[in-house]
């Protein structure tokens, strides 16, 4: 009974029953109409038969009187195939005919009348509805002539019957498959209702079942298993942001303490001012962690969108180079620019300006080396409808197969651990680039590292 509830509160199947009773309201007009103009069709057919056998009968009469008339109404009677004639005199006696007596709907006036009458079959007496035109004649005679239309009505029944028959099935079949679509649509949806409260019981993993028919349900589930894939690798992420904030933290935090703990136990005011100043630049590196996790967190979830403006890369590009060109030569390297005009992009220029100085200052510190000299390229170019804009340098690069993993938060390679730093740079970097619908690509420059953020162009100048 629950389940029947539950059936018939299904959209689809009150879809199914509007559907099944416009369908059923459309063929029963046209049932309905075919029927009224096939009784209609037999009817008139009758009416003209019995008109024409009228006329006929008329000129007879009007040729040889009624003499003629008695003669052509017995031998037409005697090759009646149904027609009916009956002809009275003034008494209402039979005169000629193959009918017994004047129907009584036929006393007064003259007109068409329904009437049953008696047929001898072999079968014996059986009574035939008939259809006749009665009409008076001159010294009182009265002339009625009819048809035998017992089988038209049988037919028209026949036919009443059989569309009715057939709207009857076709509702019920209609019923069936609504209440079968029904069964098909709950079970799905009772499905992905299962998965929805596995999922919200904690596990993850659980994925929406998708049919592999490509319809609706299908499209849906497919979305909603893309949606929970992000929603579980940024519950992964944060569990292991959480993780790494811990650990990295950790560190610091205990060599911060240490520190005041052992200026305390001085007396000098100048171990005291070190401590200090130490304490100062050690908090002042948490707060860096910390602004650049939050900088990564509202642009992984588009807080940012809202300053996205149209503008020029090689632009900024420039901008970068000229800011870091002093820094790069005190470092005895050379920096040198290839942008093209007429790049657009649609950006925060804040935030790309921001990546591009990670990956400078990345390039600064691993990849000056005592034994060549550091070389920075920035580039910004087209490639088909997308805008690369890359920082590439000659240093140790990154090792094959772990471009993936650098990108992550905290990651730090062995040979950057001595280097100041969070290990947050690339992965700012490849939340921005996310932020303006583009991919950050790390590839082997030979020797070293070129970072590509290839960005969606929204066309050029010329």
């Amino acid at each position: 009974m629950r389940t029947s509830l539950k059936l018939i509160k299904t959209s689809t199947f009150r879809l199914a029953a509007l559907y099944l009773a416009v369908f059923a309201l459309s063929v029963g007009l046209i049932l309905a109409y075919v029927y009224w103009n096939t009784v209609v069709l037999l009817e008139r057919q009758s009416d003209e038969t019995i008109r024409a056998e009228i006329s006929s009968l008329g000129e007879q009469y009007t040729q040889g009187g009624v003499g003629q008339l008695v003669d052509t109404i017995k031998s037409r009677s005697e090759h009646a195939s149904g027609n009916i004639y009956l002809l009275t005199n003034y008494f209402g006696r039979r005169i000629a005919g193959n009918l017994d007596a004047m129907p009584v709907k036929a006393v007064k006036g003259r007109g068409w009348i329904e009437f049953p009458y008696a047929v001898e079959t072999a079968d014996g007496v059986e009574r035939h509805q008939a259809r006749a035109f009665h009409t008076p004649l001159d010294l009182g005679f009265t002339l009625l002539v009819g048809r035998d239309v017992q089988e038209r009505r049988e037919f028209a029944e026949l036919i009443g019957r059989t569309l009715f028959w057939a709207l009857g099935i076709a509702v019920v079949f209609g019923l069936g498959g609504g209440i079968l679509m029904s069964r098909n649509f709950l079970r799905r949806v009772d499905s992905i209702s299962q998965t929805s409260r596995t999922i919200m019981a904690g596990d993850l993993s659980g994925r929406m079942p998708v049919s592999g028919t490509g319809d609706e349900l299908d499209r849906l589930a497919g979305n909603l298993n893309e949606m929970l894939d992000q929603i579980e690798r940024l519950m992964v992420g944060m569990k292991e942001i959480s993780s790494n904030v811990a650990h990295d933290l950790k560190t610091p935090l205990t060599r911060l303490r240490a520190r005041v703990e052992d200026a305390l136990r001085q007396k000098d005011d100048a171990v005291h001012k070190a401590a200090l100043e130490e304490t100062l630049e050690e908090a002042d590196q948490l707060l860096r962690t910390f602004n650049a996790l939050l900088s990564i967190a509202r642009t992984e979830a588009g807080q940012a969108r809202e300053g996205l403006t149209d503008m020029e890369a090689g632009g900024l590009v420039e901008e970068i180079a000229e800011l870091f060109e002093p820094l790069v030569e005190e470092e005895g390297g050379t920096l040198t620019v290839r942008a093209e005009p007429g790049l657009a992009i649609r950006g925060d220029r804040q935030l790309l300006a921001q990546a591009l100085t990670n990956l400078v200052d990345n390039a600064l510190k691993y990849a000056a080396t005592d034994e060549r000299a550091l070389r920075i390229e920035l580039s910004a170019q087209r490639r088909g409808d997308t805008v690369v804009v890359a920082v590439a340098d000659n240093g140790p690069g990154v090792p094959e197969g772990e471009s993936e993993r650098v990108v992550e938060r905290f990651v730090r390679l062995d040979r950057g651990r001595s280097k100041p730093g969070n290990g947050l740079g690339l992965s700012l970097v490849s939340a921005v680039t996310s932020l303006h619908g583009g991919t950050l690509e790390l590839k082997d420059n030979e020797p070293g590292l070129r970072a590509e953020l290839v960005l969606p162009s929204i066309g050029a100048d010329g």
